[in-house]
């Protein structure tokens, strides 16, 4: 059966069943990231939600709407961690049994935090693609009702009222910049968005290394090879069904932007907003600020979409972004082991810094 994307109705439907269980995230301006980027830029933070991404607003939409005796048999996902998150946690809340399958290389914070939801986590599969396959046998194979994480009109409905919130909190909005996986929540925002304010510019961005919904939209292949990013939120080698159509006909553009521009504005973000986003929850602040000309003198606004980043990464993130900004630097010295050598050294390093200073 050839799925239909939501309505506007069906995305204001869905924030109503939702009320009270998903947060409605603040969408704030950013004083100093409008002056570095030129813009009048909004940031929505969806990395505050509960498991710290948007991903839970399209998942227990879908439970809700799952016939209550077909969900007590069990549901089953595939996720690199965020759409995992969403419905295991809400699933227990609801008291259904989920599975969850996960890739290879998926971090281990997102999978320690999926299981401490109570899911089953299985982990197979070198990337989403296969994952996903994966998911699907095993949720024929155990009769449980598969939940998509972007490829499903409910799913795609409870993105959406992301959408409805943003022109709430910013009538006025010149453009907002979403980033895109599969396009589920891309597609749910330009849906709501359009249908209310059909001027404003919708975004989309990609990461260099998973341009899939870039290249499907220009009509070549959109399976990517496999490729390392930052951004595994948002490493989907193949663009959803559904959610393209969608995104050919209502999305304005699709940015792409690098590695170093993912980790310049996760840094940022930590450094000026004080608020932690992975790498696919920095990509909209890196495209306004990998393609300023486009943006500026606008007021665009922007969504974390999570927060779910390890520790260690953010660790590495901030160190090479500190060596990139010249605020930390290694030098090396040869000298002889003979006494006071260390301490005529230590004194040109001293001497040298009070010049520059």
């Amino acid at each position: 059966m050839l799925l239909q994307p939501p309505s506007i109705e069906d995305i204001r439907a869905a924030a109503e069943r939702l009320a009270g269980a998903i947060l409605d995230t603040p969408c704030l301006p950013s004083e100093t990231l409008s002056a570095i980027t030129g813009t009048q830029l909004f940031l929505k933070f969806e990395n505050l939600q509960f498991t710290a991404s948007f991903k839970e607003r399209g998942a227990l939409n879908r439970l809700l709407l799952t016939d209550p005796v077909v969900r007590t048999r069990g549901v089953c996902a595939m996720s690199a961690g965020n759409h995992a998150q969403g419905v295991a946690y809400h699933a227990r809340r609801l008291g259904v049994a989920a599975t969850i399958v996960m890739p290879v290389g998926t971090p281990l914070t997102k999978i320690a935090r999926t299981r401490d939801h109570g899911a089953r986590v299985v982990i197979e599969g070198a990337n989403l693609s296969e994952a996903l396959a994966i998911a699907h046998d095993l949720a024929t194979a155990e009769g449980l009702t598969f939940i998509h994480p972007y490829d499903d009109p409910a799913v795609i409905a409870g993105q959406g009222t992301i959408g409805l919130e943003i022109i709430a909190a910013v009538p006025d909005l010149d453009a907002i910049v979403v980033p895109i996986g599969g396009g589920g929540m891309i597609s749910g925002i330009a849906i709501a968005a359009k249908q209310i304010k059909p001027a404003v510019q919708v975004i989309g961005v990609q990461s260099r290394t998973y341009p899939s919904m870039a290249r499907a939209l220009a009509g070549e292949s959109d399976a990517c090879p496999d490729g390392m990013t930052i951004a595994e939120g948002i490493a989907v080698k193949t663009a959803g069904v559904l959610t393209r159509e969608v995104v050919r006909a209502l999305v304005d553009d699709i940015l792409l932007v690098g590695e170093s521009d993912i980790e310049a504005a996760i840094a940022l973000l930590l450094s000026v907003e004080k608020t932690v986003v992975e790498g696919a929850g920095a990509a909209g602040l890196a495209a306004v600020l990998a393609h300023r000309d486009r943006f500026v003198g606008k007021r665009v606004a922007t969504v974390l979409s999570g927060g779910n980043i390890d520790l260690r990464v953010l660790a590495s993130v901030a160190m090479r972004e500190l060596v990139r900004s010249g605020r930390l630097l290694r030098f090396e010295v040869p000298i002889s082991d003979a006494p006071g050598v260390l301490a005529c050294l230590t004194g040109v390093c001293a001497a040298t810094t009070t010049m520059a200073g």
